[in-house]
C-alpha cells in the first residue's frame, strides 16, 4: 500500500485524517509542522507517494510546502485540503492550480478516500501532474 505524508496544523483534523487513512490501509507519516514535513521528506528511506496538506498554515502554506517537497521528491503527488473556500484561499495570496486535486474540510471517510485514490491514480495525458 502507498505511503502518505499528512500535514495539518490543527491537531484534531490531523488525527482524524490519519485515522481515516490508516483504516483504509495506507502507511501514514504525519506532522502539524511544515518544516518537520520537509525533514521527513528528506530523511524517510522509503517512498512517499502522496502529500496530503492543508493549504493555510503558519510558517508556510501548502502550495509552498508542496513545491519544496517536490524539489526533494519529484514523483510525489499532491492533494490539498482546506476548510476555506477557494475564494478565501486566493484572498490569502495562495493560488491553487486549475485541476489540482482538492478536498474540503470537514470531510467524510469515503470522500477523503476517493480523493486520495484519485490523486494517487491520476495520470495526466500531457505527462505532467496538475499544479506543476
Amino acid at each position: 500500500m502507498e505511503t502518505i505524508l499528512v500535514v495539518d496544523d490543527e491537531p484534531d483534523v490531523l488525527a482524524v485524517a490519519v485515522d481515516m487513512l490508516q483504516a483504509k490501509g495506507y502507511t501514514i507519516l504525519d506532522t502539524g509542522d511544515p518544516l518537520e514535513a520537509l525533514r521527513i521528506a528528506r530523511t524517510e528511506a522509503g517512498p512517499i507517494h502522496l502529500l496530503l496538506s492543508d493549504v493555510v498554515m503558519p510558517l508556510m502554506n501548502g502550495r509552498e510546502l508542496s513545491e519544496q517537497i517536490r524539489a526533494i521528491r519529484p514523483a510525489i503527488k499532491v492533494l490539498f485540503m482546506s476548510a476555506y473556500s477557494t475564494d478565501t484561499i486566493v484572498s490569502y495570496g495562495i493560488r491553487i492550480a486549475r485541476g489540482q486535486p482538492f478536498v474540503m474540510k470537514p470531510f467524510r471517510m469515503d470522500d477523503l478516500a476517493a480523493q486520495v485514490r484519485g490523486a494517487l491514480d491520476y495520470r495526466s495525458p500531457f505527462g505532467k501532474r496538475p499544479g506543476t
